[in-house]
Formats: structure tokens, C-alpha cells, sequence
């Protein structure tokens, strides 16, 4: 049967989520996991590629497997054996032919910024330091340009070469409470380090260090050179999948 599960996993430590030879990932810790329990070679599927130090709550998963007992058993042993960074929230029974990338209808995820003067100890591995003030106003009106069907390609390349770089935007917000800003942002699909690279440049128009106007150009301009530098993965995580 073809088994649907929910993912979360701090990504410190692996090379992102899909197998690669010269270091650990994800993929590779679940199908180990997989099979030392099952006794079945197992090849996972994932709804997203993320990079080297991203982190996901809500990552989903597929995998054919001849487990017979219950889908909470399967749970609970993956747990039992997965690395202490990597959790199974959900499984269920899906469709044969269920893909959790192409299925998938959009995905929500979430930059996290800590905006103080002083860096926080304890939250270095889930979000990034900025010190000097933000403008949370400007960015979230340079944020609310971005919602809207359109090419994409100043903040990021498709996954193959030659492909195309629109992308429908649902959702980009930043909300901020004292120090805390985060800011999510849901499409249909995101080019490789597009919201990384986002957020990088919506840092800039908060710190002042280019306008709302020019935030337009680079978006409209298609030029990867307009953009700002992309934020480091430590402060974004994948937070759902939906279908």
C-alpha cells in the first residue's frame, strides 16, 4: 500500500532533505528508518526539496511498503528508530497513485527574524539575527506585491534548466510581536531559494537600504542581480503542505 506521513525535522545538521552522497539528509534517515523497520528496501517521496539547514513542520512524505500491522504501529516504530531531529506526526493510507509534490495544491512557509540589538542564545538555530531596527511597515507593503500570478526569476531559478519561473503567489505576510518577526508566504510552487532570497530582500527595505519603488523594479525586472543577498537557511521553515 502507498502510505502518506507528515514530517518535521530540525535541519541543523543535514544536507537538506533529498539523498546525496557526501552528506546526511533527511530522505536518507527516513529510508533507513524504513527499512530497519519494515525489513523492505523503501524509496520516499517528499512534497519539497529543502536546502541544507532548512527545517520543516510540515514536510509530506509517500512510500509503498507491505507493512501489515496498523498504520500506528508503523508510527510509533519509525519514531522508535528515527534520529532525534527527525519526527513522524501523521500517517495515513493514500491513493496508489498519490505524488505529495505534484498533488500538491500549495505550500506554506515561514521566515523567522529575531530584531534586537543583542542576539538570543537559544534561538540561533530556528531564526536570524538582525540588529539593527527593522521597518516591519515597509516591508509588509513591499511583501504585499509579491501576491499576485507573475515571473518570479529575480528571486530564484526552476528546478530544470530551461524551465519556467512563474509561480502563483497566495499569501506573504510579515507579523511582528516585540522582537519576534516572521513572515510566511504560500504559493503553488517556489523556485529553488526563491524565499530565501525574498526575505533577503525585503530585509533591505526594512533596514532602509532600498525602497518600496525599488523593490518594484528588481521584482518586475527579472534580473537576479536586483536582488538582495539571500537570507541564510537557519530562519526558514517549511510549515505545510496542501493538497
Amino acid at each position: 500500500m502507498r502510505v502518506r506521513a507528515v514530517v518535521a525535522y530540525d535541519g541543523t545538521d543535514y544536507g537538506g532533505f533529498q539523498r546525496q552522497t557526501n552528506a546526511p539528509t533527511v530522505q536518507a534517515a527516513l529510508e533507513v528508518a524504513l527499512a530497519r523497520v519494515t525489513q523492505e528496501a523503501v524509496t520516499v517521496l517528499a512534497a519539497g526539496r529543502t536546502d541544507a539547514g532548512v527545517h520543516a513542520a510540515g514536510q509530506v512524505i509517500a512510500f509503498d511498503t507491505d507493512w501489515r500491522h496498523t498504520l500506528g504501529d508503523l508510527q510509533r516504530a519509525l519514531n522508535a528508530v528515527l534520529p532525534a531531529d527527525v519526527a513522524v506526526s501523521e500517517v495515513e493510507a493514500a491513493a496508489g497513485d498519490f505524488h505529495p509534490r505534484y498533488d500538491a495544491r500549495s505550500r506554506w512557509y515561514r521566515y523567522s527574524v529575531y530584531n534586537a540589538s543583542v542576539r538570543w542564545p537559544l534561538s540561533r538555530r530556528y531564526s536570524l539575527h538582525v540588529a539593527v531596527p527593522l521597518d516591519l511597515t515597509m516591508m509588509q507593503q513591499a511583501a504585499q506585491l509579491l501576491v499576485d500570478e507573475r515571473d518570479f526569476a529575480t528571486f530564484g531559478r526552476p528546478p530544470k534548466q530551461g524551465g519556467v519561473t512563474v509561480r502563483r503567489v497566495l499569501v506573504a505576510e510579515w507579523k511582528g510581536k516585540s522582537a519576534w518577526l516572521t513572515f510566511d508566504i504560500e504559493a503553488n510552487a517556489f523556485l529553488y531559494r526563491m524565499v530565501r532570497s525574498i526575505v533577503g530582500t525585503l530585509l533591505q527595505v526594512g533596514m532602509g537600504r532600498m525602497s518600496v519603488e525599488e523593490f518594484v523594479t528588481a521584482l518586475e525586472s527579472c534580473d537576479r542581480s536586483l536582488a538582495g543577498p539571500t537570507a541564510p537557511p537557519h530562519g526558514l521553515c517549511l510549515m505545510e503542505v496542501k493538497y
